[in-house]
């Protein structure tokens, strides 16, 4: 594994999506001379798939695992910062590339373009599969797959519902902003309101209230189906936020919804056993 350390030569390389620009001065980068961060490649079905980690440095036993599921962007210094800020909470957490198959996000300028030439690719079962082999890999790093989360934002937000579904070993999920309903297609055949009744740990739905892209009659249609499966998860919308809410690099942060979140998110994997 290689150590990332130098978080300012990253910054004036950008290391944001290009399809953001330019990068808010709300933008967060968490410097700590506790944590230990950078990039590794991870075996998966035959290939080798680029991920980031980040985790204590002066850890002494098996650590609590979150996987990262990223935006639409890739794992991009967004990303990298959400598993270094996961890091100073006592977790090893770890951001796979997800659609390194099918191409490179940072090569699309426009987010349409991205979505259309690219993320509509990439085939669920594919990421799923992808990301038990990141578990895998974090149980002979150093991690505790008994002890083991998921976290994901927008694109990943969806991800996280489906893949809490897909593993009987997560303790619990959290999904920001994820689409919840929609059309099935080869590539995506379910949407997490198909699977409320198979997740197999509860999840913490964040969303905005004000997210034209996610409409509250579809977080109402999985609040739902969770009520009716007799499930633990719960749903948590903020008012006055919008998609991305919790994007500090973009003009659709929302501060104080984003910092509620966060603590949310920490407080709902402390309840179920992830520390």
């Amino acid at each position: 594994m290689k150590n990332e350390d130098n978080t300012t030569q990253k910054m004036s390389n950008n290391g944001f999506t290009p399809a953001v620009s330019p990068i808010a001065s709300t933008t967060v980068i968490t410097e700590s001379d506790d944590i230990l961060s950078g990039e590794t490649s991870i075996p998966t079905q035959g290939e080798n798939m680029p991920a980031f980690y980040a985790k204590p440095r002066n850890a002494t036993g098996p650590l609590p695992v979150i996987l990262v599921v990223q935006e639409i962007f890739g794992v991009h210094e967004h990303i990298r910062d959400v598993c270094r800020r996961l890091a100073t909470e006592g977790y090893m957490a770890i951001a796979p590339e997800l659609y390194f198959r099918q191409g490179d996000p940072a090569d699309y300028n426009d987010i349409s373009t991205l979505l259309n030439e690219l993320v509509s690719k990439v085939p669920d079962t594919q990421v799923l599969a992808d990301l038990d082999h990141v578990a895998n890999w974090a149980s002979r790093h150093g991690g505790d797959m008994r002890n083991m989360a998921i976290t994901g934002f927008c694109w990943g937000g969806r991800i996280t519902w489906l893949y809490v579904a897909h593993n009987p070993q997560l303790k619990a999920g959290v999904a920001w902003y994820g689409k919840l309903v929609g059309d099935k297609t080869m590539k995506q055949q379910q949407q997490p309101v198909d699977i409320a009744a198979e997740l197999a740990a509860p999840v913490l739905g964040l969303y905005g209230g004000k997210d034209d892209s996610i409409p509250q009659d579809t977080v109402e249609t999985m609040r739902q189906a969770l009520q009716a499966a007799n499930s633990t998860s719960e749903i948590v919308v903020y008012p006055d936020a919008g998609h991305a809410f919790n994007a500090d690099y973009r003009p659709s942060y929302h501060e104080e919804s984003a910092k509620d979140g966060w603590q949310r998110m920490l407080a709902w994997f402390k309840q179920h056993g992830v520390q």
